[in-house]
């Protein structure tokens, strides 16, 4: 995954790759064979990584826990952000949804009471959004 936009993660997830990215380089030093693309990959992720707590706004991006509702009534929580990075910090207990899946590039710049529609694998759904706050 390399990345050349700014991606939202947690703190404990960035301090996690700076550790990886740290003892990737020491071991590079000593001569030990290294995954060299993993490196560019840490590197590449640190350097575009957004860790500040995001605004408390009502409007859904990366780093905010959002609630929906389904049209059948039913409610789900999650985390929207990246899979990949969410699962470095243990903190992080509850699903977590790609902003760029169907649902997270449907909610993503919305806010709170907004319903919108998605393609889902089942075919169209609409959602309302009932709650976006900050991560944590």
């Amino acid at each position: 995954m390399m990345i050349s936009t700014p991606v939202w993660t947690t703190p404990a997830a960035r301090d996690r790759l700076t550790q990886e990215l740290s003892d990737l380089e020491r071991r590079a030093e000593i001569g030990e064979d290294v995954d060299g693309a993993r490196m560019l990959q840490v590197r590449d992720t640190l350097r575009n990584a957004e860790v500040d707590r995001k605004p408390d706004d009502g409007l859904v991006e990366a780093g905010m826990t959002v609630t929906i509702r389904f049209d059948n009534g039913s409610t789900t929580t999650f985390l929207l952000g990246d899979r990949e990075l969410a699962s470095l910090d243990p903190d992080v207990a509850i699903s977590v949804y790609s902003p760029t899946s169907p649902l997270g590039s449907a909610i993503s710049g919305r806010y709170v009471q907004d319903a919108v529609t998605f393609d889902a694998p089942s075919g169209p759904l609409q959602v309302t959004i009932l709650a976006a706050v900050p991560f944590g």
